[in-house]
């Protein structure tokens, strides 16, 4: 049986693997999907967009329902490798990230109701096209607030695992120093995004290039490098000794 001491490039890999997953769902539903129906400001325009092109925006809502999937299995296999550095620590980390993801997960709830509401339009009973564009654009409202919120307590997540990255030795110090950077600028952005929207839009997306460079960094070390063996083995044999 392939158990986290015996083998810890497998589940090295298969968290970099997880990583790569989320990156490339999350980019494509947040990143392109949503920029290009939704219009900001202008809920019939975003309205017509979602309706002209139901298919992407049904790939781009699958895509956001399943990073949260992938997100739960990543953060049992960081658990496990950073387990020796730190138990308390990376425990921390990991009900950090459970919350970041009940919230993120129960924000796509909003983005479910978007097409039947649009969609309604017409049948008996149903809501009028202004007033269903704007329930609508106000459930797409609420659904960035709501992932805002479960990114800022990513953005704690992302400190902890940093700091225990570069205190571990079997990884580089230079990707926990990225993903403390990338918490960070999480924080910033969705604090900014949640308290000070005319700051927000001053400051982003430039804000979160620091995020994507730290994450993406940590998941190619992960899936190409995985971790130092030898100094693994050295950390694994004091935490049990300690």
């Amino acid at each position: 049986m392939t158990t986290i001491e015996t083998s810890p490039q497998v589940y090295a890999r298969t968290g970099g693997l997880l990583y790569l997953l989320i990156i490339i769902f999350g980019g494509f539903a947040e990143g392109y999907a949503m920029n290009s129906l939704v219009v900001a400001g202008d809920a019939a325009a975003t309205a017509h967009n979602i309706l002209a092109s139901p298919g992407l925006w049904n790939l781009s809502v699958a895509g956001n329902l399943l990073v949260p999937v992938f997100a739960v299995a990543q953060a049992w296999i960081f658990y496990l490798l950073l387990r020796p550095v730190n138990r308390q620590l990376v425990l921390l980390s990991v009900f950090f990230t459970l919350v970041s993801l009940s919230v993120e997960a129960v924000s796509k709830l909003f983005l479910l109701a978007v097409m039947p509401i649009l969609a309604g339009v017409g049948h008996p009973g149903a809501f009028e096209p202004i007033q269903a564009q704007s329930l609508a654009h106000l459930s797409l409202i609420l659904h960035d607030i709501a992932f805002n919120i479960a990114l800022i307590f990513f953005g704690v997540s992302c400190l902890v695992d940093g700091y225990l990255i570069f205190k571990s030795g079997y990884l580089p110090k230079l990707i926990g120093l990225l993903m403390q950077l990338a918490g960070l600028c999480y924080l910033i952005a969705c604090l900014a995004a949640l308290l000070a929207p005319k700051f927000a839009d001053l400051i982003s997306p430039a804000i979160l290039l620091p995020s994507l460079v730290g994450e993406l960094s940590f998941c190619l070390w992960l899936l190409i490098k995985g971790v130092n063996v030898v100094k693994w083995n050295d950390c694994v044999s004091f935490a049990k000794s300690s």
